[in-house]
């Protein structure tokens, strides 16, 4: 399967996902429920594994570029955020390996599940994420950020969508970052996750290359822009942004649940 075979309307279409789901990943995380969807409609005739891998392909493009953009910008503690990723490696590589063997649908209702409760905190809790307040220093704040990681990583290489959004909320909620910051150690871990998942799928052939690049410099752009976007507004722009993500997450996974959108 590659470009050849898709019509013009279809390119535009994975073009225009791609891009949204850039911007979207470098704001709050999340692109790939975005990306995801688009590339299932878009390739109906790819397996599971072409879908995760392309989309890891294309994931990888615009969440290095928006943790560049972030890192220039904002200059996240590189003590914590760089063994959080290296184990998030290690867990995207267990998962994606787990997840070549499982049925996606069996995720759908944890999802669900976890996104409404991480919803649910953030919109009770008004000034979650509005500055940074660490709960932890030294090496329990290490240990706590790099189990986040591999939890996170196990998930996004087994099954992927929300996982850019669980990192910030973990760095939020669990750890006490402000949701700018959040993002910034986010985006570094993401762009290990979707290595991570990249080293079991790409060997395997599973990757469509045409599609994923093509997809992959829409994501690019998406990326850069949204992680200038998130600096330039702050904390206050990425909850905002956070909430209404969350939101339509749910409300597409319930849709899907009850037969509604497939």
């Amino acid at each position: 399967m590659g470009l050849t075979e898709l019509t013009a309307g279809t390119l535009v279409f994975l073009v225009l996902a791609g891009f949204l789901a850039g911007w979207v990943d470098a704001v709050v995380g999340g692109g790939g429920l975005v990306q995801l969807p688009a590339l299932l409609l878009g390739l109906p005739g790819a397996a599971p594994a072409q879908v995760l891998a392309t989309n890891k392909l294309a994931g990888v493009m615009g969440t290095t570029t928006s943790s560049v953009t972030f890192y220039r910008r904002i200059r996240p503690d590189l003590r914590t955020a760089l063994p959080m990723a290296a184990v998030a490696y290690v867990g995207a590589v267990v998962g994606a390996l787990i997840g070549l063997h499982i049925p996606k649908s069996a995720f759908n209702p944890i999802i669900l599940v976890c996104l409404v409760l991480v919803g649910a905190y953030t919109l009770l809790k008004p000034q979650l994420g509005t500055a940074t307040a660490l709960r932890w220093d030294g090496v329990r704040h290490t240990v706590a950020a790099m189990l986040t990681g591999f939890l996170v990583g196990v998930y996004d290489g087994a099954l992927g969508p929300g996982t850019g959004s669980f990192l910030v909320f973990a760095l939020v909620g669990l750890l006490g970052y402000a949701f700018l910051e959040a993002s910034a150690k986010a985006k570094i871990a993401n762009v290990a996750t979707n290595l991570g998942a990249l080293t079991v799928f790409a060997p395997g052939g599973h990757v469509v290359w045409g599609v994923g690049l093509l997809m992959g410099a829409a994501n690019l752009a998406g990326g850069y822009l949204g992680a200038r976007t998130a600096v330039r507004l702050g904390s206050r722009f990425v909850r905002i942004v956070f909430v209404v993500v969350v939101t339509a997450f749910v409300v597409r996974l319930s849709l899907q649940l009850l037969g509604v959108w497939r």
